[in-house]
């Protein structure tokens, strides 16, 4: 999986970018199946996370965070990336 992190509007600290790398292994058990990840990550006046993943299939999933606390739009955003890439594996098992 390639991941492809970005903030647009400031500067991702150093601490902020560790958050984000521990916040990812969350969906380590899905490496197999992403081709990449490409996060981007917004500050105006609150924190507005955007996540477009690709999967091995075509299939596509966006999915979006925002709160004016930085880890609160982060465990939002992820809640939905988890719930979202688990709906695509389980069709995918279905398939076979």
């Amino acid at each position: 999986m390639t991941k492809d992190i970005s903030a647009v509007g400031f500067e991702l600290e150093e601490k902020q970018s560790e958050m984000i790398d521990k916040k990812l292994k969350r969906i380590e058990y899905a490496d197999d199946l992403i081709v990449d990840l490409t996060l981007k990550v917004k500050h105006d006046k609150e924190y507005s996370f955007d996540c477009t993943v690709h999967f091995r299939w075509g299939s596509q999933a966006h999915v979006t965070g925002s709160d004016f606390d930085f880890a609160a739009a982060l465990n939002k955003m992820m809640d939905v990336l988890d719930n979202k890439i688990k709906k695509e594996k389980d069709k995918i098992q279905e398939k076979k």
